[in-house]
C-alpha cells in the first residue's frame, strides 16, 4: 500500500516548526529554573523567533511544498512561496519585537505574570500564525487560525485578579468562537459541494456545482468569509478590539494589533482569491462595503476618544488599527474587480508590512510611557519631548506615518498603492470614502503629535529606557525611515507570486 503523503520537506516547515519546539523547552524548562533566572526564559524565546525568522533566508530562492497528494504532486496543504514567506516575515518579525517588548513588562511586573506560560503561550500563538499563509486547504487553514487563536485569548487574561483583563479575555474568546463556529459551518458546505477540501481544486470544481447546491455553495463561500473577517477586526465584528487592548498586557495589545491581523487578512487572501475566485461578484461588493464601514467607524472612534480618559492612548491605537484593517481591505475587494488581482494583493502585503513597523513603534513608545504613567492617558504625553527627545521624534514619526504625511513617506507611499488599487478597479465610491477617512485620521494623529512638542505641565519626568525597550523602539525607527528613504522595495517585497 503506497503513502498517502510525499515525504515532508523539512526546510520548507522549519520557521513555524522551530516556534513550536522552542515553545515545548521554555514550557519545560520553567519547571526547573529558579525564579531568578525566570528572565533566560525570554531571552531563549527571543532567539528562537530570531532563528525562525533566519530559517526564512533559505527558502527565498524557490517555490517549496509539503504535504502533498501522491496521485497529484501539485496539491498540497503547506507551500513555501513568495506570498508565504513575506507574510510569514511579518508575522515572526511582529512576535520578535512583542517579545523584546514583553522582557521588560514581564520584568516589570515583578512576578505578577507567571512567565513560563506568558512565553509558552505567545511562541505557540506565533507559531499558528507562521503556519496560517502556507496553509493550502480549508483543514489546515482552521487549525492554524485556533492555534493562532487560542493561546491570545489566555495571554489577553494572564493578569491574574484584574477584573478588565478577565473581561477583555471573555469578550475575545466569546466572539471569535462564534466567528470560528459560523466559518466552521461554511467550511462543511464548502466541502458538501465540492468534494474537497484543496483551495486549489475548490476553486475548479465550485464552478461546476450542481444548480440544485448552488445556493449551498454560495452560503459556504459567505459563512467561510466570517471567520477571517471577525480575525482582521472589520466592522461589525470589531467590537472586541477596545476592550481587549486595553485588557491585555501592552506587549500583547502589540502583538494582537499586527500579528492578528497579518493572520486574519492572509486566511481572507487565500480563501478569496485562491479558493473562491469564480464567486468574486458575492465577495467583493461584500469586502467592499465591509472596508467603507470598518474605516469609517474606526476613525470616528479614534477620533472620539477624550485625552484625560484612562487608557485613551491604547484605545486611540485599537481604534485606529480598526481604521487601518479598512485600508487593508480595500485592495482585496479590488482584487475581484482587477485585471491584475496579484498586484491588487500586493498592495495589501505592503500595507501591512508598513503597518506592521510603524504601528509597533508606536506601541513600543507607548509602553515605555506606561512604565512611568501606569493609566496610559493622552495627556501623559504631553511634553515627552522635553523628558525623552528621542522616544517623541520617534512616536511623532510613528504617527506621521500612520496618518500618510511627510516625512513619514511610507505611510504616504502605502496608502497611495491601496488607493491606486481600488481606482484601478473602477471602485471610485471607495476612493472617495477612504479619502475622507484619511482626513479625519489627520487630525487625531497630528493632535496627539503636537502634545509630544508642548511645553509639559509641571517638572517634566525622566523615562529610563531598558534594553530590550531601546532595541524594539530603534529597530521599528530604523526600518521607518530606511523604507521611508526607498518605499519601492516594500512593493517589490511584497510581490505575492500566488498565481
Amino acid at each position: 500500500m503506497s503513502s498517502l503523503v510525499q515525504s515532508v520537506d523539512w526546510l520548507a516547515i522549519a520557521p513555524p516548526t522551530i516556534t513550536a519546539v522552542v515553545g515545548l523547552v521554555v514550557l519545560v524548562a520553567d519547571l526547573f529554573v529558579g525564579d531568578d533566572r525566570k528572565a533566560l526564559l525570554g531571552w531563549v524565546s527571543v532567539a528562537g523567533l530570531a532563528a525562525s525568522a533566519l530559517m526564512l533566508l533559505p527558502l527565498v530562492d524557490g517555490d517549496r511544498a509539503t504535504f502533498c497528494l501522491t496521485g497529484d504532486p501539485n496539491v498540497c496543504s503547506y507551500t513555501a512561496d513568495r506570498f508565504t514567506l513575506v507574510i510569514q516575515f511579518l508575522v515572526l518579525g511582529g512576535a520578535l519585537l512583542a517579545a523584546l517588548l514583553s522582557v521588560t513588562a514581564l520584568k516589570d511586573a515583578d512576578r505578577g505574570l507567571p512567565e513560563g506560560e506568558y512565553w509558552f503561550l505567545l511562541l505557540s500563538s506565533a507559531a499558528g500564525a507562521a503556519l496560517l499563509p502556507a496553509s493550502r486547504d480549508l483543514a489546515t487553514l482552521i487549525v492554524a487560525l485556533e492555534v493562532a487563536s487560542l493561546p491570545a485569548f489566555a495571554l489577553v487574561g494572564i493578569k491574574h485578579g484584574d477584573r478588565k483583563s478577565s473581561e477583555a479575555a471573555l469578550k475575545f474568546f466569546l466572539s471569535s468562537v462564534t466567528a470560528t463556529a459560523v466559518s466552521l459551518m461554511g467550511v462543511s458546505f464548502v466541502y458538501a459541494t465540492t468534494g474537497s477540501l484543496y483551495l486549489t481544486e475548490i476553486a475548479d470544481k465550485i464552478q461546476h456545482v450542481d444548480g440544485q447546491f448552488h445556493t449551498l455553495a454560495q452560503t459556504g463561500v459567505v459563512l467561510t468569509l466570517v471567520g477571517f473577517a471577525f480575525k482582521t477586526a472589520a466592522v461589525p465584528f470589531h467590537f472586541w478590539v477596545p476592550d481587549t487592548y486595553v485588557g491585555a498586557p501592552l506587549p500583547i495589545a502589540a502583538y494582537l494589533s499586527v500579528v492578528g491581523k497579518a493572520v486574519g487578512f492572509s486566511g481572507l487572501i487565500l480563501v478569496t482569491v485562491v479558493a473562491f475566485p469564480s464567486y468574486a461578484d458575492v465577495w467583493g461588493p461584500a469586502l467592499a462595503v465591509l472596508a467603507a464601514l470598518t474605516m469609517t467607524v474606526g476613525n470616528v472612534g479614534a477620533l472620539r476618544q477624550q485625552s484625560t480618559r484612562a487608557y485613551s492612548a491604547v484605545r486611540l491605537l485599537a481604534w485606529s488599527s480598526v481604521g487601518q484593517a479598512g485600508y487593508l481591505l480595500v485592495p482585496i475587494a479590488s482584487a475581484a474587480y482587477s485585471k491584475d488581482a496579484e498586484k491588487a494583493i500586493g498592495s495589501t502585503v505592503a500595507y501591512a508590512l508598513m503597518y506592521a513597523v510603524v504601528n509597533l513603534g508606536a506601541f513600543a513608545v507607548a509602553a515605555l510611557v506606561a512604565r512611568t504613567s501606569p493609566l496610559n492617558r493622552i495627556s501623559d504625553y504631553r511634553g515627552l519631548y522635553a523628558a525623552s527627545p528621542l522616544s517623541a521624534l520617534f512616536l511623532g514619526f510613528f504617527l506621521l506615518c500612520l496618518a500618510g504625511l511627510p516625512p513619514g513617506i511610507i505611510g504616504l507611499f502605502a496608502k497611495v498603492t491601496v488607493f491606486s488599487a481600488a481606482v484601478d478597479a473602477g471602485l471610485g465610491w471607495l476612493s472617495v470614502v477612504m479619502a475622507v477617512n484619511v482626513v479625519i485620521a489627520l487630525f487625531y494623529y497630528l493632535q496627539w503629535t503636537t502634545l509630544l512638542f508642548r511645553a509639559p505641565e509641571g517638572e517634566p519626568g525622566t523615562h529610563r529606557v531598558p534594553a530590550p525597550l531601546t532595541a524594539a523602539i530603534a529597530l521599528t525607527a530604523v526600518l521607518g525611515i530606511a523604507l521611508s528613504g526607498a518605499p519601492q522595495l516594500v512593493l517589490r517585497f511584497s510581490a505575492t507570486g500566488l498565481f
